[in-house]
């Protein structure tokens, strides 16, 4: 189904067909409309722009001059000038040939215990990836539902896509990051969760391999496997992902796509720099490799800003982007959002239809409200001066107590310090002593299996008595176990 959101100005003095042209060689040069994508006919597109068919008749010349697009008897207009292959026909890498379906796995037993150990009354979670509730904007939030009662809401589903005025708000944000996305190629979810069970679901052929970071929070998930898909890591440094490894794991593993956290990555918190944002963009571009940018942590820095995403840069529509509320402002509005080629994006709010009809329309005017309203930006100023703090106090007690039986890197941004344990121990015996005595752990192996002697220690959830209590008398029973 075609949906345009953009129409020429009838009171410019730019010729209506001069601002067509400029629009649809905006489109294909941002990878919205890539290679092989079937332009809608003259006349359909004549009716969107409110313009006469000889004026789409004229961009359309233009465009063919120019060698971007190119029209055949009986197989409509399509584009030629992009790096990506039509969706509907084209081998892997490119989406819509990887559509397959799949059944879910149960969690890792491991991840089952955490999820149900969380709600043991007063138990510490030293682990959990989430905002505290005392840095919840819980009178922000109040603010903006009652201003939302005030107003005539929709109620009803939203379209597939989701609710326009959400997804213009998140265009504008993400202009302000160095990605330029119309809201037709923005697809809103319910967390970027749903945004990977519905990749997993609909772009993926069954069998494909997922490169990702080693470790990474994809190991903690069966959204993929479940999907028959396996995961294979790439080695990882300071400086992110090593780039370098990628053309050999995806000949060797015949990859399908990688996955990636560059910003605060889950769990280590590295923080991927712009050299190597630039080596991994143009080595995924030399190898045709689509990548899934998770960028749900970016606005959680400190010091200063991160780089801008690989999607900035992404000219050929070959990254899927990634981002969400959860983790900066809150979990329970349960709104996130994919950023991509139109395609892509259609082909996904077609499956997100199938699976719950769309995000609560609700959350979603809340959200939109948070955006234009500027509280968001507000927030955010504030929950990083919070997490800095918790941070600091964090590792003044890792020094305190962990000096002589673990190493650690300083996180700039995020939720976690991704801590290394000296004593050669049995980190699930170390996860059950800490169980048993109110403390939950959430153990580097579920990241990655050879990564038994981590810990992904968590700052953003714990009150600080609670962090201080817990790493405390976490230090005493590594220690015993030690011995």
């Amino acid at each position: 189904m075609f949906s345009i959101d953009w129409k020429p100005n009838k009171s410019s003095p730019v010729p209506l067909h001069k601002q067509i042209t400029e629009f649809m060689k905006e489109k294909i040069s941002n990878g919205e409309w890539t290679i092989g994508y079937k332009l809608p006919p003259q006349r359909t597109l004549a009716k969107a722009f409110e313009v006469n068919r000889s004026t789409v008749v004229t961009a359309y010349d233009e465009l063919t001059a120019e060698g971007l697009i190119e029209g055949k008897t009986g197989s409509g207009t399509r584009v030629v000038n992009n790096t990506w292959n039509l969706l509907a026909t084209a081998p892997p890498p490119d989406w819509s040939s990887y559509v397959n379906s799949g059944i879910h796995k149960p969690n890792l037993p491991t991840i089952q215990e955490i999820n149900q150990a969380e709600f043991i009354p007063d138990i510490i979670r030293l682990g959990t990836g989430e905002l505290s509730p005392e840095l919840m904007p819980g009178t922000s939030m109040k603010q903006v539902f009652e201003k939302l009662s005030t107003r005539e809401l929709t109620y009803g589903y939203e379209e597939p896509k989701g609710l326009l005025p959400l997804r213009e708000q998140i265009s504008s944000y993400l202009k302000t990051i160095g990605i330029q996305a119309s809201p037709s190629s923005i697809l809103i979810v319910s967390g970027a969760l749903q945004a990977l069970q519905l990749i997993s679901v609909g772009l993926l052929h069954k069998g494909s391999t997922v490169l990702t970071e080693k470790p990474s929070y994809l190991n903690s998930l069966h959204v993929f496997q479940s999907a028959g898909m396996q995961l294979v890591g790439i080695p990882l440094d300071k400086e992110g992902l090593e780039a370098e490894h990628i053309p050999q794991y995806k000949k060797q593993h015949k990859a399908a796509l990688l996955y990636t956290i560059p910003s605060f990555h889950n769990p280590t918190g590295t923080l991927m720099t712009v050299e190597r944002r630039d080596q991994l963009l143009n080595i995924c571009q030399q190898e045709q490799l689509p990548i899934i940018e998770d960028d749900v942590y970016r606005e959680l820095w400190f010091e200063e800003k991160p780089p801008k995403p690989l999607k900035a840069f992404d000219k050929n529509g070959l990254d899927l982007y990634l981002g969400s509320l959860s983790k900066s402002l809150s979990p329970g509005l349960r709104i996130g959002w994919i950023v991509g080629p139109e395609p892509v994006i259609e082909h996904l709010a077609d499956i997100k239809m199938q699976t719950d009809y769309g995000s609560s329309s609700l959350s979603q005017w809340a959200a939109a409200e948070w955006f234009s309203s500027g509280l968001y930006d507000q927030h955010l100023k504030e929950i990083r001066k919070q997490l800095k703090i918790r941070r600091d106090f964090t590792l003044n007690t890792l020094n305190q107590y962990f000096y002589s039986i673990a190493t650690w890197e300083k996180p700039s941004g995020g939720f976690y310090v991704w801590v290394r344990l000296l004593p050669s121990i049995s980190i699930r015996k170390l996860f059950e002593h800490a169980l048993a005595e109110g403390i939950l752990l959430n153990p580097g192996n579920v990241y990655d299996n050879q990564s038994g002697q981590y810990l992904r220690i968590s700052y953003s959830f714990a009150s600080l008595p609670s962090l201080e209590d817990g790493l405390r008398r976490l230090s005493i029973i590594i220690s015993r176990l030690a011995e």
